[in-house]
């Protein structure tokens, strides 16, 4: 049961490059804003340190004194979510699966501009995503083939999926990219369900057309939102992360919404952030010692680093 004395927690995250500075920033931190008894989840990696109230983020920004160090606080209690949705590219994957795509037009540096623009929200999603899938037209189809082969999984997220769903949790790739591409990503994850966009082709080469309507922006949280209805659960018990501005709606419903390496409007705007470590930060964060974390047996698939 959570100490009616310490209703707020930061946890602190560091990657194995800079585990050596967490003993220090935990020590730091404590002098600068208090807090409880720090607790170790994985030694060198990541702690919690217990607090009252909830702490300026601010002073807790003065404090990492710009070390590499995610910190992220939230209220102790309901920590452990019990729905995650996920955006897909640059948070899930590393890269942006139709920027690969268009490296086999030649259209690659052309077409990730737009995307970067479109993703800070400098854009209209729909409309950059149909401009963007019109200059594919006429791209063999099995340019998707060759793309997903050098599709990468983000460091972290099996286990996060594979942990949260051991936990009892609901698990949801959400992406405004193609089902081509979410439904192996999501099959190496292990994610119960994914939504996406459906690419277009006559069965030899790409119409230069995505089926309509388009998931964007608002299809991202009302999936959010439906999903913890259908589940009894309340906004509070979910978990959303990404990375884009299409993204920026699920983050600020849920109750625990990370911008995840995110682009600078989301990172901006965003309550949580991620801006050093990997996807297992998610799990810190809700509380999992490292113990507690799943880690999948490695596949074989394109995907998996």
């Amino acid at each position: 049961m959570v100490s009616m004395l310490m209703r707020h927690v930061i946890t602190l995250i560091a990657d194995q490059r800079n585990s050596e500075l967490l003993p220090a920033v935990t020590v730091r931190l404590r002098q600068q804003l208090g807090g409880g008894e720090p607790r170790v989840l994985s030694e060198g990696e990541a702690v919690d340190i217990p607090f009252p109230d909830a702490p300026d983020m601010a002073r807790v920004s003065n404090a990492l004194d710009g070390a590499p160090i995610d910190a992220i606080a939230i209220p102790a209690e309901g920590r452990r979510k019990r729905l995650l949705v996920a955006d897909m590219d640059s948070t899930i994957v590393t890269g942006e699966t139709l920027d690969e795509l268009a490296d086999f037009a030649g259209l690659k540096d052309r077409i990730a501009a737009i995307t970067a623009r479109a993703m800070n929200g400098e854009l209209d999603f729909k409309a950059a995503l149909r401009e963007r899938v019109a200059m594919l037209r006429g791209l063999p189809v099995d340019a998707l083939e060759r793309a997903w082969r050098r599709i990468r999984l983000t460091q972290g997220a099996r286990e996060l999926v594979a942990t949260m769903r051991a936990h009892g949790a609901y698990t949801v790739l959400v992406s405004g990219g193609f089902s081509f591409f979410t439904s192996r990503v999501a099959a190496l994850c292990g994610f119960d369900l994914h939504r996406s966009n459906n690419l277009l082709d006559d069965g030899i080469v790409l119409t230069g057309r995505v089926a309509e309507p388009i998931l964007d922006r608002d299809t991202k949280l009302a999936t959010l939102t439906a999903l913890a209805a259908e589940r009894g659960l309340d906004l509070a018990a979910t978990l959303a992360v990404g990375d884009g501005a299409n993204d920026l709606d699920m983050l600020h419903a849920a109750g625990m919404g990370v911008a995840f390496h995110a682009k600078p409007v989301v990172a901006a705007a965003a309550r949580v952030r991620v801006d050093h470590t990997d996807l297992r930060a998610l799990l810190f964060a809700q509380g999992y010692r490292r113990e507690e974390i799943v880690t999948p047996e490695s596949h074989p698939g394109p995907a998996v680093p």
